[in-house]
């Protein structure tokens, strides 16, 4: 270790000043390293690591998940710091960092739903303790940056990464976020972790639903849509950094946009972290977009942009950016900008003062396998209940049960793509060949021949693994056949999978089909586990990041299997396992009751079983809106007023010559087994000032015979001189779990800027006008309104208000009255 005694060592001096000190000491070459990654697997002998490692790094990019069990983990991300601590010059450690999108990725970690089913439970406030836990896991082995959670507004069905959102509202997903990031980076950041908030910006919203594709947006709603989720993050949770789009903003890649990264970034969203590159991106600015001629140049161009850590590893950053500098063909103060950033964090980590952890397996495996209450709670609140035609639930007293279809007994179906079960799919799908994955291909090639011998019979090994045990092994989880075995021990439950996910050789898909319904026949009740699945790159995949679909339907075997199973004429409901819309109209018609359980993660299977024969019941409400077609997408309820699905112009033009204009479910969608009544919606003042603040009230009560959770929604349809506004937008939402005959009030109150937009200059103001609040089950059910004046002059919002309050009273008799 370097026996310098600078000021930078002292832990009473401010973060930033702490950064300064160091930076006086350092040369060009060891401040550009500051700047870039590196993979794990460039690390893998002593002399790589020393060759790697010698002029330090700023990131270990990602954890190995090969690498085993949570003390591994810990032991190599040990022994990363330990060379960066004791063997280079200035002994700074490094930021290691992991996914976290549904926990910890990596062996034995806690797998919770994907973030659209997060979202579905509408219960951010255990998002948050979630992400709490996460932070406490991630810090155990040495993880001190995430790069999570997706910010992005998911209104395109067939992009492949929608189940990484929190959906297409902005507020659903604002509140989402806030609350992950809140829990994540804790306090204090010295045991807290960095949350990534990404991919900046609007990477949701590009041509024809495809990753990587060109964004097209004018700046109005570019800020008033896309950039509020990260605006909120920054003002409410201290969002720590950013990872940028690949895309291009106006033909512009946002990596080189100054523009973005800088000035509407930083300058009017408020930024001070740091900005890191998804991975490869200056080398797509070279090979994919034509932006610039060469690494140096990518690199000069990311720079200028705000772009601060290149990852996963140096091309345009690292030495190259080193030899430019030095050669004065980049300015130096932009080098030392993105470094102080980067030193500022790793001292506000606490790095410098505790750079290892605890390698104790049984400790390390305890705060892995912590949290699945949290985890079957968010599985349970997550499953949305689209129909149920009097079937569900079933009776728990039935004795022959078949399970039947493409998910029926697979454990790994509710694992969706960032999970550890999905990334080990992902590394066996190139190990055999099925996938191709950019800048893996040739990993192999790259190495030593000892090297590559060793990699090549671990790439052997994973071809062999059976993915579904190690589910089961690893997390405990079942697959749905297996949990109703649980569920009822005395039942006679069959599992048929029958056919694939995507449809195979016609011939075996039939026979397939055939043997579901011999099984429907001999049972008394039939579930169809149905739907689609989630990973990176692994081939025979329906979603995922490098899987966009031109076609969001339900595939048509699966239909064919779901109309011949339900003919039998047993009491039948599809379970749906699928992370984004999909166009399931035919299976509409076809079954009486469909149970979407999104990708549900270790617990999800046992929630769905307990929901299907009513020892619970369903709470999910669907974060998105889901399309009767795919020639709908992009569908979805905040359409500007004039456009969308409630367009107001004559019934000509409210449809398609060929099918409804609305959707099939509506955002906010959910049934439960109870139901719900909803009192007048209460305003206490008509009229309002523009800077004023809306204060209502809904009663709810429970109507039915059962306990239940009723997520009451508000809506806002706002009428402005001048500009077009949404034809209605969620401004607020509360749950409100009801015991038969009980009955709760609503309070919320909603600062009028929340309701903000950018007028034609591009201010963002409130103005006068018009507004109508609404009280809902969903964005289509509708169950109480008021109407409100605004008054006043149009007025240049100072400080914008992203949320809501929100209070759900106690329980109390029905019809009984309190003042706002």
């Amino acid at each position: 270790m370097s026996d310098v005694t600078e000021p930078h060592r002292d832990a009473a001096l401010a973060p930033a000043d702490r950064a300064l000190a160091l930076m006086a000491q350092m040369t060009v070459r060891e401040k550009a390293q500051q700047l870039v990654g590196i993979l794990p697997h460039s690390l893998a002998t002593p002399d790589r690591v020393a060759a790697g490692l010698e002029h330090g790094i700023g990131h270990i990019s990602g954890v190995n998940v090969m690498a085993g069990a949570p003390h591994v983990l810990a032991a190599a991300n040990n022994a990363f710091q330990r060379f960066l601590v004791e063997r280079t010059r200035l002994g700074i450690p490094a930021i290691v960092h992991n996914e976290t999108l549904n926990g910890v990725l990596g062996k034995q970690f806690t797998s919770f739903p994907t973030p659209s089913g997060l979202a579905a439970t509408w219960n951010s406030d255990l998002v948050g303790e979630m992400a709490d836990l996460i932070r406490r896991q991630a810090r155990s082995i040495g993880v001190t940056q995430a790069l999570s959670p997706v910010l992005d507004i998911a209104r395109d069905a067939r992009w492949g990464r929608v189940h990484e959102t929190y959906g297409e509202e902005v507020l659903l997903v604002t509140a989402m976020g806030v609350a992950f990031i809140g829990g994540l980076q804790g306090d204090d950041l010295a045991d807290g972790v960095i949350a990534t908030a990404k991919h900046f910006l609007a990477y949701g919203w590009t041509e024809g639903g495809q990753n990587l594709a060109a964004t097209h947006l004018g700046p109005r709603e570019l800020y008033d849509v896309y950039a509020t989720p990260f605006e909120a993050a920054i003002a409410l949770a201290g969002l720590g950094s950013v990872m940028n789009s690949y895309s291009e903003i106006d033909g512009e890649p946002v990596a080189a946009s100054r523009a973005v990264l800088t000035d509407l970034l930083r300058g009017r969203l408020g930024f001070t972290g740091t900005v890191v590159s998804d991975y490869r991106t200056l080398d797509f600015l070279v090979d994919r977009q034509a932006a610039a001629s060469d690494a140096e140049e990518a690199g000069a161009l990311a720079l200028h942009a705000g772009l601060d850590v290149e990852l996963p590893g140096a091309f345009g950053y690292g030495a190259t950016l080193a030899a430019a500098v030095e050669g004065g063909r980049i300015d130096e103060t932009l080098l030392d900008t993105a470094v102080h950033r980067v030193l500022t964090q790793k001292f506000e980590l606490g790095l410098f003062e505790a750079p290892f952890v605890s390698e104790d397996p049984i400790e390390l495996e305890a705060i892995a396998r912590d949290g699945g209450g949290i985890a079957a709670d968010l599985a349970h609140q997550s499953l949305t209940m689209l129909r149920n035609d009097a079937v569900l639930p079933f009776d728990p007293a039935a004795r022959r049960i078949a399970v039947v279809g493409p998910h029926a007994d697979s454990a790994l179906a509710s694992f969706a793509n960032y999970t550890y079960p999905a990334s080990l799919e992902m590394m066996r799908g190139l190990a055999t060949g099925q996938a191709r994955l950019a800048g893996m291909e040739g990993m192999l090639g790259d190495m030593p021949p000892a090297m590559r011998e060793a990699a090549a019979v671990r790439m052997e090994a994973m071809a062999a693994i059976d993915l579904d045990q190690v589910t089961r092994d690893d997390y405990g989880a079942r697959s749905l056949a297996d949990a109703v075995r649980d569920l009822l021990p005395d039942a006679d439950v069959v599992a048929v999978p029958a056919i694939g996910v995507l449809a195979g050789d016609a011939t075996q898909d039939d026979a397939g089909i055939a043997d579901a319904v011999a099984a429907a026949h001999d049972a008394d009740i039939v579930i169809l586990a149905l739907g689609g699945r989630s990973g990176a790159f692994a081939g025979l995949m329906t979603e995922g990041e490098g899987t966009d679909t031109a076609d969001v339907s339900l595939p048509a075997h699966q239909i064919e299997l779901a109309r011949r199973v339900a003919a039998v004429g047993r009491p039948t409901a599809a379970v749906l396992f699928a992370g984004k819309p999909l166009a399931i109209a035919e299976l509409d018609d076809a079954v009486p009751a469909i149970l979407t359980a999104y990708y549900p993660g270790q617990a999800g299977t046992s929630a769905v079983a307990r929901v299907l024969f009513g020892a619970a019941s369903p709470q999910g409400k669907l974060p998105f809106t889901m399309p009767r077609a795919t020639g709908q997408v992009p569908i979805y309820q905040s359409a500007k007023r004039g456009s969308g699905y409630r367009r107001e112009i004559g019934d000509n033009f409210q449809r398609y010559a060929d099918l409804e204009a609305t959707p099939l479910y509506p955002f906010g969608h959910g049934l439960s087994y109870t139901s719900f009544a909803y009192g007048d919606l209460a305003l206490e003042d008509e009229a309002i000032a523009v800077d004023g603040r809306i204060r209502a009230r809904v009663a709810v009560r429970n109507t039915g015979d059962r306990s239940g959770v009723e997520v009451v929604q508000f809506y806002a349809s706002c009428r402005t001189r001048g500009m077009t506004r949404p034809m209605q937008q969620l401004v607020g939402f509360a749950r409100v779990p009801l015991e038969p005959g009980e009955e709760r009030a609503v309070d919320v109150v909603i600062d009028m800027s929340q309701l903000g937009f950018s007028d034609a200059g591009g201010r963002f103001v409130t103005a006068p006008g018009t507004v109508v609040l609404m009280a809902g089950s969903s964005s289509d059910d509708i169950r109480a309104r008021a109407d409100l004046t605004v008054s006043g002059e149009t007025a240049v919002v100072a400080r914008r208000s992203y949320l809501p309050e929100v209070r759900v009273s106690e329980p109390r008799p029905a019809g009984a009255e309190e003042s706002l």
